[in-house]
């Protein structure tokens, strides 16, 4: 028998126990055809006539379906510990983050847009590390050399084999620009310990860059 058939007999067993009861409380009216004494023997044969192992089988299911319900119930608390857990670590990288940051911009010598904008007309040399798909979005700078990120440090590291030549001299004042401002701090403070002291970032990056006015090419 299906789960289902057996649940099913096991509640029909306790309803015929629940007819019984009632019955033998219910006066019985003189025109009733059936004694009452023989009704109530009728049901109890009937109840009895039950194979056993139905309730048995029913005190299973139910059994069963307790531990579902205590399983269910742990494993909402463990899903709940889980994602306390997570957002404890995702707090933690958050902070170690931030911390990151601070310690590459408390060497930097930060520019605001129109200040880098001003210092790329008296020599210095903005490099866009933007992705292409940033680039094409929002158009590009005027006047700014674009050096992919995963290969500036190549480029621009005096020592290295693969360096170019306008990019990688320590007297140079190189300006790093990315979209908001956070990559390219990160980079810049890498340049530094590369041999580029005077490597420095764009606050805000192209964003702000944008939103000031400053020129920018489709």
């Amino acid at each position: 028998m299906t789960t289902e058939v057996v649940y099913r007999l096991y509640e029909t067993v306790d309803e015929l126990s629940t007819v019984i009861e009632n019955a033998r409380s219910v006066p019985m009216s003189g025109s009733c055809m059936v004694p009452r004494d023989h009704l109530l023997d009728l049901l109890d044969d009937l109840r009895e006539s039950l194979p056993h192992d139905v309730r048995a089988a029913g005190a299973i299911v139910e059994q069963r379906t307790e531990i579902l319900e205590q399983a269910q119930a742990e494993a909402e608390h463990l899903t709940s510990r889980t994602r306390d857990e997570a957002e404890h670590l995702l707090a933690g990288a958050r902070r170690q983050r931030e911390q990151l940051l601070a310690r590459a911009r408390s060497g930097l010598v930060r520019v605001s847009p129109a200040q880098a904008h001003a210092a790329m007309r008296s020599g210095a040399l903005l490099v866009d590390i933007r992705g292409d798909a940033q680039r094409d979005r929002d158009g590009l700078i005027p006047g700014a050399r674009f050096v992919a990120r995963n290969v500036l440090e190549w480029r621009c590291d005096p020592a290295s084999p693969w360096r170019d030549p306008a990019l990688a001299r320590p007297e140079l004042r190189l300006m790093l620009i990315c979209d908001e401002g956070y990559q390219s701090s990160l980079a810049a403070a890498t340049l530094q310990r590369f041999g580029l002291p005077d490597a420095t970032d764009v606050i805000g990056g192209f964003q702000a860059w944008r939103a000031d006015g400053l020129p920018v090419s489709a």
